[in-house]
């Protein structure tokens, strides 16, 4: 691989972009190559703290495995060596085909982590809309947007994230920052040395749950019984902030009503924990008002009625008093930059989206596609076919539930384009694949709401034959003739010039501060009483009743897990998959061998009363069914009440035993389309007994 660094030697102070933090780093090069990689003690984010990932940036920036030139797929399913301009012909010549026999929608694009969800996230959206397709995805499908819904139906935007340092008690429901948002437990940790209290709600022993305060280890699926209870202790013992209630809120007295079941003798029967532990949060909370603050992780996301539950989690946070206030869960205004999508919602909605009809409030939220229904259009299953698809630093194969009917839809394709640093498992099906850029060879805007603040991260170096986001959006959009409209910026400096142009900071601005630049230095608290909430009513919406024509209750709702109801014989555990490991991140970051030698591979986590009960031996390998897969994999017996009884943890990213080859793209939230991830039906058997 040859690269080159923009400067011989030195430091070059960016933004990491190996998770969504954009957190403060200096990057040393020594004789034209990056060395090594530190934390910008000045940067707010993150303090000077790098976590394991950005640490190991260079090793992963210069891997060997790294994708340089680009590669066609030929007749007999090998992959050879073609010149970026021949490739990008080719594919341009194929997307005219596409749009001539079956219309512009018959094309898609789809962009995950890998690459990031900024602008670089934008151009592709800006350049399929500009091709006459609305059908864009993301992993939003499977991660994020299901709790931003959520939240914006209560009080019309997310507040992310809570004011953790200043807050006298915060409450994850689960979450593990310490391994997903390191900045995060930062946060807390800052807070608990000043006496603020930390609850954890989780099935699983996790990291966070070892320092809290208090540890609630929930049944699965149980999260919005927990939440009720404590809406209701608020009520009884009339401590929820009734003046926020009464002059702001919509729909109070249908959610208390509702509530009133959810005693103590009842939520411990139905979460597994004891009222002694119940009485316990609930005096901790009351010791807390109105600085309690609650973080909903992604796990909550993956569930049936996981809508539902972080519906409840926001309403609690009302009722503590704790919206928009010092140490509560801030109302950030958005940085206006310039839009680089170029459709308006009516103009998007016109298009017939995929799907629109069967989540039609994830697209209104959104303004992007779901994945899952695109899987189907792409197998002809649509109101219309989705023959073409352009995807970047996504891994749909790994990450997307049914893993197996991924593939095959893919495969189904008469068109697939990959973007990625790496050859993954959704790039090697692919006809043409492009290299990607890493974050350290390009730069992009990063806004922070929560302080107002704008940063850039700056370009530190260049491979031979990879190419940048913009660039390959700008040459394939030239190339189809909509370039000099929605493209016509020479290059991505330029791009971040328009981008700041209503915000009024310039670009020199930004590499002079690469700790950020403040738009406005004034942080207002309780907005809501100068100006309405931006929910239909103006209020905080305890109730909602637009949701009633989606199917879903005016108020949330808790639904009982099935496994609670009746136990089937044939599945008798519930798996949860997707658990976090710090040096991880999804499916990313498997090439440094550093990880590779902590972490060789996926297991199993079971509990050993179960394991016991199956005669199964720690490190044995076993078969996993469920009712649309199944696996192989080795097992880790869970003791000192680490997981529950009865529950078997896996986490995904894994291609060898790949977990999503269990999951069920049709067992989804009714409102959202996320997919239940969390407590799936399983059967375990020892191989030998299954083979015999």
């Amino acid at each position: 691989m040859q690269s080159k660094t923009v400067i011989d030697n030195g430091t070059i102070h960016t933004l990491c972009r190996q998770c969504a933090h954009h957190c403060g780093i200096y990057v040393h090069i020594k004789d034209g190559r990056v060395t090594r990689i530190s934390g910008n003690k000045c940067h707010h984010e993150n303090m000077g703290m790098v976590c394991p990932k950005g640490r190991e940036a260079p090793q992963w920036v210069y891997h060997s495995e790294r994708l340089t030139g680009c590669l066609k797929r030929t007749s007999n399913g090998n992959f050879t060596a073609i010149s970026y301009d021949d490739a990008l012909d080719e594919i341009a010549r194929k997307m005219m085909d596409i749009r001539d026999r079956s219309g512009a929608r018959a094309m898609s694009a789809w962009t995950g982590e890998a690459i990031g969800f900024l602008q670089q996230e934008a151009y592709a959206q800006r350049f399929i809309h500009a091709f006459g397709s609305p059908n864009f995805f993301t992993a939003d499908s499977v991660c994020f947007a299901l709790r931003l819904m959520a939240y914006q139906t209560c009080q019309g935007y997310w507040s992310y994230p809570p004011d953790f340092e200043n807050a006298s008690m915060t409450i994850l429901w689960g979450s593990n920052p310490a391994y997903s948002h390191p900045p995060f437990m930062q946060r807390i940790n800052r807070s608990r040395r000043r006496g603020g209290k930390l609850v954890v709600v989780d099935p699983r022993r996790s990291v966070a749950a070892k320092k809290a305060d208090l540890f609630l280890q929930v049944r699965p699926g149980t999260d919005a019984a927990l939440a009720l209870c404590l809406i209701r202790f608020l009520i009884h013992e009339k401590i929820y902030d009734q003046d926020f209630v009464a002059l702001y809120g919509h729909g109070f007295e249908e959610l208390a009503a509702y509530a009133e079941k959810f005693t103590l003798p009842y939520v411990a029967q139905q979460t597994g924990v004891s009222e002694q532990l119940l009485v316990q949060m609930q005096d901790l909370m009351l010791q807390s008002l109105p600085q309690c603050v609650s973080f909903a992780g992604i796990s909550l996301e993956h569930q049936t009625n996981g809508f539902n539950t972080i519906r409840t989690i926001a309403s609690l946070s009302a009722l503590c008093g704790a919206i928009d206030i010092q140490g509560g869960e801030p109302w950030n205004m958005d940085i206006q930059v310039n839009p680089l999508n170029p459709l308006s919602d009516s103009q998007f909605r016109g298009m017939a989206p995929a799907g629109y009809a069967r989540y039609p409030l994830f697209y209104d939220v959104m303004r992007k596609c779901h994945s899952l229904t695109g899987i189907d259009y792409m197998l002809g299953k649509g109101e219309y076919p989705i023959e073409g698809l352009i995807f970047s630093g996504t891994n749909p194969v790994l990450t997307n539930p049914n893993a197996n009917k991924v593939a095959k839809a893919f495969s189904n394709l008469d068109l697939l384009v990959a973007r990625d640093p790496f050859m993954t498992e959704s790039a090697g099906l692919a006809h043409y694949i492009i290299p990607a850029a890493s974050f350290l060879e390009r730069s992009e805007l990063h806004v922070y709401p929560d302080i107002q603040r704008v940063a850039l991260s700056q370009k530190v170096l260049d491979v031979e034959d990879v190419w940048d986001e913009y660039t390959f959006w700008h040459d394939l959009a030239h190339r189809l003739g909509f370039g000099q409209r929605y493209f016509p910026w020479e290059d991505e400096s330029a791009v971040n010039r328009w981008l700041l142009e209503p915000i009024g900071v310039s670009l020199e601005d930004l590499v002079s501060h690469p700790e950020g630049v403040n738009i406005d230095d004034r942080v207002t608290r309780q907005k809501f009483k100068t100006r309405p909430f931006p929910t239909p009513s103006g209020k905080f919406e305890f109730s909602s009743a637009h949701l009633e024509p989606l199917g879903c209750s005016p108020h949330p709702v808790y639904k009982v897990p099935d496994y609670l109801k009746a136990r089937a014989s044939e599945f008798p555990l519930r798996m949860i998959s997707g658990t976090r490991k710090a040096i991880y991140y999804h499916s990313r970051f498997h090439e440094i061998e550093k990880f590779k030698k902590a972490i060789p591979g996926a297991q199993a986590e079971i509990h050993a009363d179960d394991a016991a009960a199956l005669g199964i031996q720690d490190g044995e390998i076993v078969r996993i069914f469920s009712r649309i897969g199944e696996i192989s994999i080795p097992v880790k017996i869970m003791e000192n009440g680490k997981i529950l009884k009865g529950f078997i943890e896996i986490p995904h990213g894994w291609n060898e035993p790949n977990v999503n080859c269990l999951t069920d793209d049709r067992d989804v939230d009714p409102v959202g389309g996320f997919p239940n991830l969390k407590i799936v039906a399983v059967r375990v058997e020892k191989i030998s007994s299954s083979m015999s």
